[in-house]
């Protein structure tokens, strides 16, 4: 008697229906395991991935398209993606994407809000969301952008857009009293970009803390966030410095460094320096820097979490453990933690250097509540 064997699918031409026959289920389960993972008992999806590897399975992406009017790619817009900030940003946003069965589609906007829109116009039909990565657009045209697809926005808040940011004001709070305890009476602050929102909420909490602990604070500015951005900062401030100094960002504070020690001014013996975010440069420079670390890989995560939430339908107002959910008119903002990481670019106030630099003022109460209430543009 012959035994029936079961026909090989010819290579190069497997279809679902070969994988459904080998893996033991309908055709219906293979097409939802690679569509819609989350609707398939683990243990028979990793059979019919396992099956489908063995086989020489392919999806196609088109047909997956025209079938559930999904692409399986999400569009990740940044301002600048040269920016270590951004590295671990993308990361986040790449292992949990991938883990979800999508792909991460890049976009370097060159902190343009021109470059940006346009990349937007030709990404948007064929991605299923779009992560906006310190967008340098109007709060406006971004809600315009969220009524078209899903939309989340990163390290910035916008009325209405669901958003993940970092604590800035809890962050600039710990850099100003940490200095303050180390007797330093005036703090200048380096500005990042005009247009981006997290540098005007890192000034205007400055302020306010200033005004609470009787500290006088100047600003200088706008830099691009780069370390030449931080060099050029140097040769603005002279040869007279206040005594310390936060940055918008690491690299901005790692440039300044660089351009002080040229003009012969030692950090931290004549000017403590903090910056903001903790990229991986932060603890590689001479003396370490001092800065507030943000979650940036977290925050990529959390951003992509909750916008193949919203791409599934399944989004709900859960927050990552440890964050704080802002009041719904801030624009449904997740606020993540952050923390001060102090290394040798702060010291005790140097009695040589008291005079601050020039431009600086002490906040008065009246300004501390006009920086509170003004954003600025697109900020």
């Amino acid at each position: 008697m012959l035994e029936h064997q079961e026909e090989a699918p010819v290579p190069g031409k497997v279809t679902i229906y070969d994988v459904a026959r080998r893996a033991g289920v309908a055709p219906s389960t293979v097409s939802r395991a690679f569509s819609r993972p989350g609707r398939v008992n683990a243990a028979t999806a990793e059979r019919i991935r396992r099956v489908a590897e063995e086989l020489g399975y392919r999806v196609n992406p088109l047909a997956r398209a025209l079938s559930t009017a999904r692409t399986g790619m999400i569009a990740l817009v940044v301002p600048d993606i040269a920016n270590p900030f951004y590295a671990e940003v993308i990361l986040g946003a790449q292992a949990t994407a991938t883990r979800a069965g999508f792909t991460i589609l890049l976009a370097d906007t060159q902190e343009s809000g021109r470059i940006e829109r346009a990349a937007l116009e030709r990404a948007m039909p064929t991605v299923d969301g779009i992560l906006l990565a310190g967008s340098r657009m109007s709060d406006s045209a971004i809600r315009m952008v969220s009524k078209q697809k899903p939309v989340v926005v990163l390290n910035r808040a916008v009325v209405d857009v669901p958003c993940v940011v970092p604590d800035n004001a809890r962050g600039i709070r710990g850099a100003a009293e940490h200095l303050a305890e180390l007797g330093h009476q005036h703090i200048t602050y380096v500005a990042g970009p005009e247009a981006s929102w997290a540098d005007g909420m890192r000034w205007r909490s400055l302020r306010e803390v200033a005004l609470e602990l009787h500290l006088r604070v100047g600003r200088i500015g706008p830099f691009t966030p780069d370390v030449q951005g931080g060099v050029r900062a140097a040769e603005e401030m002279g040869t007279s410095p206040t005594s310390a100094v936060i940055a918008y960002n690491d690299q901005l504070a790692i440039g300044l460094i660089r351009g002080l020690a040229a003009r012969g001014v030692r950090v931290p013996q004549d000017v403590s320096v903090v910056g903001f975010d903790n990229i991986f440069a932060a603890d590689l420079i001479t003396p370490g820097l001092t800065t507030v670390a943000a979650p940036l890989h977290t925050e990529g995560a959390t951003a992509t979490k909750h916008l193949l939430a919203m791409i599934s339908g399944t989004a709900s107002r859960r927050s990552e453990p440890g964050a704080q959910r802002v009041p719904e008119q801030a624009g449904q903002a997740v606020v993540l933690p952050v923390r001060l990481v102090v290394r040798g670019s702060t010291a005790q106030r140097s009695r040589k250097r008291t005079s601050p630099a020039s431009g600086t003022t002490r906040v008065s109460p009246s300004a501390a509540k006009a920086a509170t209430s003004t954003s600025a543009g697109s900020r």
